[in-house]
């Protein structure tokens, strides 16, 4: 065990050091300049030029790169330009949006594709079984902002049945005591029914966008693992003893289905933190996606190279999680 983890933590660091190196050379790659940008459209060569100077644009490339290097390692993620505030402060007070949203959509998702992936490999080849393979197969085709504009077109504009997208509250709700950063358990904890009303309100939507992303994998990778699991000999025995058929499908069936499901879960969630940059867009929401996006439009290097580090040490440590998961549910695989 300690030396799994030990081999998965240096994978880990050479992912990291990899993303440093790389996201850094192509923000620089970018043909804008954010001396321009900064400086204003109409502003003269010479003031272009001292602005160049200010923010060390000036300086060789690789100059720039061991200066990053160095306020790196002192856990300095530079200042953004745009909000004048330092990027790791930024992505503090943004990520438990993202998050929140994210664990939102995937608990949607879980809800809904577990029992639908289960109930069409029980009844393969059926009606549900067709419904479901052409709603995942939509799922991953439609582009989560297509959707997310769609849902907003008729639950709001043509309904009126959601609340405007603000971001995680409206206009006259304020937000919970800081316990978490995740507004709705937070309001829960706080003992603030109403709080809880108005934030569930507000991320319905986007979640329910994400949700429709992340349940067609789920459901496709659930209802494979208990195709093959329901026609193991195992199951054909425990149906001879005979035994009852919820206890078959779901504590021996989908026991052993469950860890291919696990390792999609780990993805979609991967998957969906990539996937929210466009959602925060369309719903105003104010996490490190949308804050990135900002920054990229501005050519503004450090919020880039801040957003897509902590993307990457997000994902290496949920590779982590999800590798433990599995030893855990069986053990056999430390062996393999």
């Amino acid at each position: 065990m300690a030396r799994l983890i030990a081999n998965r933590l240096a994978g880990a660091l050479v992912v990291v050091a990899s993303v440093i190196v790389v996201t850094f050379f192509l923000t620089h790659a970018l043909p804008a300049d954010p001396a321009v940008y900064f400086a204003g459209m109409g502003a003269t060569k010479e003031a272009i030029a001292d602005m160049r100077s200010k923010l060390g644009l000036d300086r060789s490339l690789f100059s720039q790169f061991a200066i990053y290097l160095r306020a790196l390692a002192g856990g300095d993620l530079g200042h953004s330009l745009t909000t004048g505030h330092p990027v790791l402060d930024d992505l503090a007070r943004r990520l438990p949006a993202s998050l929140e949203l994210t664990v939102t959509a995937l608990v949607f998702a879980t809800i809904v594709g577990l029992p639908a992936g289960i109930w069409a490999a029980m009844r393969p080849n059926s009606w549900f079984d067709g419904m479901v393979r052409v709603v995942a197969t939509l799922g991953v085709a439609i582009p989560t902002f297509f959707t997310g504009l769609m849902l907003l077109y008729v639950f709001y504009f043509e309904l009126g049945w959601a609340p405007a997208p603000l971001g995680r509250l409206g206009s006259f709700a304020s937000p919970p005591p800081p316990i978490t950063g995740f507004y709705l358990v937070d309001s829960l904890l706080a003992g603030k029914p109403r709080t809880f009303a108005a934030v569930l309100g507000q991320i319905a939507l986007p979640a329910l966008t994400l949700a429709l992303f992340a349940v067609a994998p789920l459901v496709r990778a659930t209802r494979a693992a208990m195709i093959e699991a329901l026609s193991s000999d195992f199951i054909r025995t425990a149906k001879a003893i005979p035994l009852s058929g919820a206890r078959i499908v779901l504590v021996y069936a989908f026991g052993n289905a469950l860890l291919p499901v696990l390792t999609t879960i780990g993805m979609v969630f991967s998957f969906l933190l990539g996937a929210n940059v466009l959602v925060e867009k369309v719903f105003a929401w104010p996490g490190v996606g949308s804050y990135a996006v900002d920054a990229l439009i501005a050519a503004d290097y450090a919020p880039v190279q801040g957003f897509v580090l902590v993307m990457a040490l997000l994902y290496t440590a949920l590779n982590l999680l999800i590798d433990l998961a599995i030893i855990i549910v069986d053990p056999r695989t430390v062996a393999a």
